[in-house]
């Protein structure tokens, strides 16, 4: 495993992130392919066995089930000091009001057993809520101690150089991180975000790296249950299936040529675009190791250019 500094901070990351959206209780009705508390702590002992040290959840996975899950594995398998653990708000009552962000905090820490989060993560921006009440809400649970550090995710590039710069107008604390949607087949955010992360040390931890499944295999859709039944992926990437597909015969080609795997491939690339730590979502042990090997893979410049060469422009999904 390799590590990584979380932005500008002293938090130690893997260069690898797992991705806790599919631990939970299938019965909340968000997900019908995820984990059971059983099988969490299988891929949760897998992560940590191969040195995975951040793990991504949220308030709203599952109905909270996602955290507790979580909080069960790790306490199972690792002392809390040995973990990095994020989780988000906005998907609740009041968005991110001056009421809601610590009454979520509070659920959360209770959730995942804990006193402190490492990174409270902003899953949206929110319209409906005055940026200062957010981002002094923000600075108190953080001056508080019950939180660590503070991420944002999923907005235009405006929307977080605005959030930031009352941030520090107002000497509030300010996001060290941002878990932008990301990945060879949608890289809008290339256009401003991610050169506004990159000119403030802002670690970017992309979600979706492997665009649900479809840059890790020859085929657009697979014989699974999260293939048949994952909406939100289908809504993400469906509409634009016969011009990304060119993309994704290059990543199975290349693949081919350097005796790798396609996500070994994929996730090479963002390495190599700077993300500091891939958000990977996995339900079977068998594709973290996949995952893990794609520190060996080194893609050259030509290499690059070939995988982004078919890419066009996306309808923008996430920063809405």
């Amino acid at each position: 495993m390799e590590y990584t500094k979380l932005g500008n901070t002293d938090i130690k990351v893997s260069k690898l992130c797992m991705g806790c959206m599919s631990f939970g209780d299938p019965a909340s009705n968000m997900h019908d392919w995820t984990l059971n508390p059983q099988e969490t702590e299988k891929i949760i002992k897998k992560s940590l066995d191969l040195g995975i040290n951040f793990f991504d959840t949220a308030n709203c996975y599952s109905a909270g089930t996602s955290e507790e899950y979580l909080a069960k594995a790790l306490k199972n398998n690792i002392s809390r000091d040995k973990v990095v653990i994020a989780t988000k708000v906005y998907f609740n009552e009041g968005h991110l009001s001056k009421e809601a962000i610590p009454r979520e905090v509070e659920g959360s820490l209770k959730r995942l057993e804990t006193d402190y989060i490492d990174l409270l993560i902003i899953h949206r921006f929110d319209y409906t809520t005055p940026i200062e009440e957010t981002m002094e809400a923000l600075d108190k649970v953080v001056k508080s101690g019950k939180v660590r550090a503070i991420g944002a995710s999923a907005m235009y590039g405006y929307q977080f150089s605005k959030m930031q710069y009352i941030a520090e107008k107002n000497n509030w604390t300010k996001f060290v991180s941002m878990q932008n949607h990301y990945n060879l087949v949608y890289r809008e955010d290339e256009r401003e975000l991610i050169p506004i992360c990159d000119e403030n040390n802002i670690a970017r931890t992309s979600y979706s790296p492997l665009a649900g499944g479809r840059l890790s295999r020859g085929t657009w859709s697979a014989d699974t249950l999260r293939s048949k039944t994952d909406k939100t992926a289908m809504n993400k990437y469906d509409l634009t299936k016969e011009m990304d597909m060119e993309i994704v015969k290059r990543v199975e080609k290349l693949a081919k040529d350097k005796n790798a795997t396609m996500t070994q491939i994929s996730l090479a690339w963002q390495f190599e675009k700077g993300v500091a730590s891939p958000i990977i979502g996995v339900t079977k042990e068998k594709y973290l190791d996949d995952a893990v090997g794609s520190f060996n893979i080194k893609l050259s410049k030509s290499e690059i250019d070939y995988l982004e060469e078919m890419y066009v422009p996306h309808k923008v999904v996430g920063a809405l």
